[in-house]
């Protein structure tokens, strides 16, 4: 294993009982389009973990990497006046993650978490798992359940 953050999504998953394990690749996956290409799939079945603030709280959006999150789906979703996507700062403050390889699991806090709906087209679905370099396979299913995740419509139609 590489980094501490990738050891550290591997024994969250551990943890939960899980026999999934962590896939580090030579290639970049620090966006959706390279981890596709470096695991060989399609764009839509990339995870994005996205962190925005609404009204100032963090919220955990987990989108198909061939979508975009639509800010305002999001605001009428969570009843808020502002939502925007945080910065480096404050995703690194609140995940213990870096841009770039933030996991839908395993941050310092639970997380409120969406999921959006489009996601649900595939069975299986790649997330990062802390490095830019690193991601793991999981069924969609599993994938809501570990992250308690409320599956809605927030992506720009």
């Amino acid at each position: 294993m590489g980094s501490k953050s990738v050891e550290r999504v591997q024994q969250y998953l551990k943890d939960k009982g899980l026999d999934i394990s962590v896939v580090e690749l030579d290639k970049s996956t620090r966006t959706a389009q390279l981890a596709a290409e470096a695991i060989g799939t399609e764009l839509g079945s990339i995870v994005k973990s996205l962190l925005f603030l609404a009204d100032g709280r963090p919220v955990l959006v987990l989108v198909a990497g061939d979508r975009r999150a639509d800010t305002k789906k999001l605001a009428r979703l969570l009843k808020a006046k502002k939502v925007k996507i945080a910065d480096a700062d404050t995703v690194r403050a609140e995940t213990g993650f870096a841009i770039g390889g933030v996991p839908p699991v395993g941050h310092r806090v639970s997380l409120p978490t969406i999921v959006d709906q489009s996601l649900s087209r595939f069975e299986t679905v790649y997330a990062a798992a802390g490095s830019p370099h690193a991601v793991f396979p999981i069924a969609y299913d599993l994938l809501l359940q570990i992250t308690a995740g409320q599956v809605a419509d927030v992506t720009e139609d």
